[in-house]
């Protein structure tokens, strides 16, 4: 099954990606490319592939949707030069390996261009490409410790430690999908490609580092005038729990004196101000703390519906943000085509509304290896483009 490309305009139409990651960096980068309209081409190898297939098969097939697989053992002399031809009609590759497996099987940078000057490498590791920490292994967590993601302070007396989404995978996957465009949109105006190093490391501390650096080693990272004590998550009385961030002062004046009738506690004016909420964030914090530990969550959903503020329930299950009114109407959940027997699968879409239209929930992930003799059969069907120095425009099947 040929998956077919965005309807309605080209989107990234004509931009050939071989994908040789595994898992959930380079499969995220990619998947944003596919889901745009780029010819994404996982490369597998005949051992099963990528092993996310069997380690979470369901995150496997939100991360490869819109993609095609095919089949290259590339510890074999074929494999290598069968994945050369096809680099010749590419943009772009991307590869998760540490630094120096690509150079060591012959398939380096240098190769890559020898074969497509215009070929844009993205290398996507720990640590980046240079370095003492280079040859490192790591995983997502690693990488936050050492990226500053832990400095950045978040509320008064308390340790961060750690969130379940793949921050800095997510981070360097993001980065690594803008490069490649950028790249191989300079590629097809001077000819001449270039080698992509994206370091997850690198890429969590882009991420924190507008938000730690203004800290002074002599203040303590609570003093950060970032950390407040009406802007956090509380408790509720059944259990449940509450965001709250009413950092403006309108936002804290109309909290405070709409349910101040149930609260009077809340009839003190002393933090109506921002400055002395701020350097009263311990008190505030206990103060919000107290108040919202005495109603449940069907009562706070009621009374603070009514008021223009931000806040939000906090949903611990999935079928919590599936069943949000905001969620169904903005269509932001969707149902993905299921494939060889497996069955369809809800899946959050691309999260940007084109005008133009964007159906991302196109085609589901590919089976290990189904569409390995349609991509071969490219290799007689195209032109060299790396040679006669043409794109990939309208060159997808």
């Amino acid at each position: 099954m040929t998956v077919e490309p965005t309807t309605g305009w080209p989107g990234l139409r004509g931009l050939r990606v071989l994908d040789l990651s595994r898992l959930l960096p380079g499969g995220f980068a990619t998947l944003m490319l596919a889901d745009l309209g780029a010819d994404v081409i996982k490369i597998e190898s005949p051992d099963g592939g990528d092993y996310g297939r069997t380690v979470d098969p369901d995150t496997f097939a939100a991360l490869n949707r819109n993609k095609r697989s095919a089949v290259l053992d590339l510890r074999e002399r074929a494999g290598r030069e069968t994945l050369l031809r096809l680099v010749e009609r590419s943009d772009a590759v991307v590869e998760s390996n540490r630094p120096g497996v690509l150079a060591g099987l012959g398939l380096g940078y240098g190769r890559l261009r020898a074969a497509n000057p215009r070929i844009v490498l993205c290398s996507i590791s720990g640590y980046g490409q240079t370095g003492p920490y280079a040859g490192r292994p790591g995983h997502d967590l690693n990488f936050l410790a050492l990226s500053g993601f832990f400095a950045v302070p978040h509320r008064p007396d308390a340790v961060v430690d750690r969130v379940g989404i793949r921050v800095a995978d997510m981070a360097g996957a993001m980065y690594a999908a803008f490069a490649i465009t950028v790249a191989v949109t300079a590629a097809r105006t001077t000819g001449e490609g270039q080698h992509l190093d994206v370091s997850l490391h690198e890429a969590a501390a882009a991420w924190s580092g507008a938000l730690a650096p203004p800290l002074r080693e002599d203040r303590h990272p609570v003093d950060s005038p970032l950390v407040t004590g009406d802007n956090d998550v509380f408790l509720l009385s059944d259990g449940r729990r509450i965001a709250l961030a009413t950092f403006e002062d309108k936002f804290w004046l109309a909290f405070r004196q709409a349910l101040v009738a149930d609260f009077p506690e809340l009839a003190d004016s002393r933090y109506d101000r921002r400055a002395d909420r701020t350097r009263a964030k311990r008190q505030v914090r206990e103060l919000l703390t107290g108040i919202f530990a005495q109603r449940d969550l069907a009562w706070w959903t009621e009374a603070l519906s009514a008021l223009d503020l931000p806040w939000a329930p906090v949903y611990e299950s999935t079928s919590e943000v599936l069943a949000d009114g905001h969620v169904a109407a903005r269509g932001l959940v969707g149902t993905l085509p299921g494939s060889d027997g497996e069955p369809p699968r809800h899946q959050v879409r691309f999260p940007v509304v084109f005008g133009s239209g964007l159906d991302s929930l196109r085609g589901a992930a590919p089976g290990h290896g189904e569409h390995t003799a349609e991509i071969l059969a490219l290799l007689d069907a195209e032109p060299d483009a790396g040679r006669t120095g043409r794109g990939t425009q309208g060159a997808r099947s």
